[in-house]
């Protein structure tokens, strides 16, 4: 059993998304994180991790997550798995629990330009 409390917890991030970052210690394996969206992330283009699967639940609130070519609409209750190497981005105001398997890298997440028309936050 492994337990990480808050305090241990690492939070980053920026105006659009906050992100509290739990790291397991399982030999990179899986972590999780809370993310608290408000508006538009990344503010630019897309994202996408090299890596890791990401899977996202909706804990509260509502959103977009545009990914490739489709535009989903999420709300509380509702779950995505984000598959390595697909670019997507989260537009709206909602927190998720993200959990990464492997691990997630900050040198394997990269902002990529999209050729997707995005909408633009008001």
């Amino acid at each position: 059993m492994k337990v990480i409390y808050k305090n241990n917890a690492s939070i980053k991030g920026d105006a659009a998304c906050t992100i509290t970052e739990y790291k397991i210690d399982d030999q990179h394996k899986i972590d999780c994180a809370i993310a608290k969206v408000d508006g538009r992330y990344p503010n630019v283009g897309s994202v996408v991790n090299e890596s890791c699967k990401e899977l996202a639940y909706v804990f509260e609130g509502s959103g977009k997550l545009f990914i490739e070519e489709k535009e989903l609409v999420l709300n509380a209750g509702d779950c995505v798995l984000i598959e390595p190497q697909e670019p997507y981005c989260w537009i709206g105001k909602m927190t998720l629990f993200i959990s990464c398997t492997p691990e997630w890298q900050v040198e394997q997440h990269k902002i990529v330009d999209s050729k997707l028309e995005l909408p633009e936050i008001a």
